[in-house]
């Protein structure tokens, strides 16, 4: 793994730990052209696990996770990021899959990175 890779994962699992009160257990991220794509595992808690041991206890913990990730990137993006890829972070999609705890992320820039 690339030292500018394994930076951009720290910036990751700090931001979702501070958020959530626990980071992912292990990312993997490729870079290409405009794009990071994250694939992280290992994201719930304890208490989230709990609340989607039922259907609507998925849905909810899923809508929770979303929201919350795409609300915090559109407000700022976290602390180093840009500074680290030397482009401007302008889209960010992102989802996660609760039944296999895992997510994806896919951070668009304004200029390549690889």
């Amino acid at each position: 793994m690339s030292k500018k890779v394994h930076e951009f994962n720290d910036i990751i699992r700090k931001l979702r730990k501070d958020l959530f009160g626990k980071g992912p257990e292990r990312i993997q991220t490729i870079f290409v052209e405009k794009m990071a794509v994250s694939t992280l595992y290992g994201n719930l808690t304890p208490t989230e696990k709990f609340i989607a041991s039922t259907p609507e206890g998925v849905a909810m913990v899923h809508a929770a996770r979303t929201r919350m990730i795409q609300e915090v990137y559109s407000k700022a993006t976290p602390e180093g990021m840009e500074e680290l890829m030397g482009a401007k972070l302008v889209h960010l999609f992102s989802d996660i899959k609760i039944e296999e705890d895992m997510a994806v992320s896919v951070f668009i820039f304004d200029q390549n990175i690889d």
